[in-house]
């Protein structure tokens, strides 16, 4: 994949797809034959501040942590972007998701991993 801006974190996709966050940049969702499918800035009309780590839940949504704004976005596949945590954070690097739900950061400003739980919905 080239013509990147900086690229920072990747995670596989659904349908053997990928996102990649693009330091002071964006977030770029492709598929598996490597084609851009889209940037959630301009899908969402959401301006990121340097987007950081990125990964997909099992409902297909795509979560980003945002180390400059402190914050960690949900992006659905449809709807509008949901903020999952606002406080709490110096500097969001790592994200996972858990099946049950979890969100794991790993904010490498106060050197530690910490645990969210939000809202999953049945299958």
């Amino acid at each position: 994949v080239l013509n990147l801006q900086g690229p920072r974190y990747v995670s596989p996709a659904p349908n053997g797809g990928f996102v990649i966050s693009e330091e002071c940049g964006d977030v770029k969702v492709f598929t598996s034959s490597h084609q851009l499918v889209c940037s959630l800035g301009s899908k969402y009309g959401h301006e990121f501040g340097n987007p950081a780590g990125v990964c997909v839940d099992v409902e297909g949504s795509i979560v980003v942590a945002d180390e400059q704004r402190r914050t960690v976005h949900l992006f659905p596949e449809s709807g509008a972007p949901v903020c999952l945590v606002s406080t709490g954070l110096r500097r969001p690097a790592g994200v996972a998701c858990s099946s049950f739900g979890h969100l794991f950061v790993a904010d490498t400003g106060e050197n530690c991993v910490k645990v969210f739980k939000y809202h999953v919905r049945p299958r």
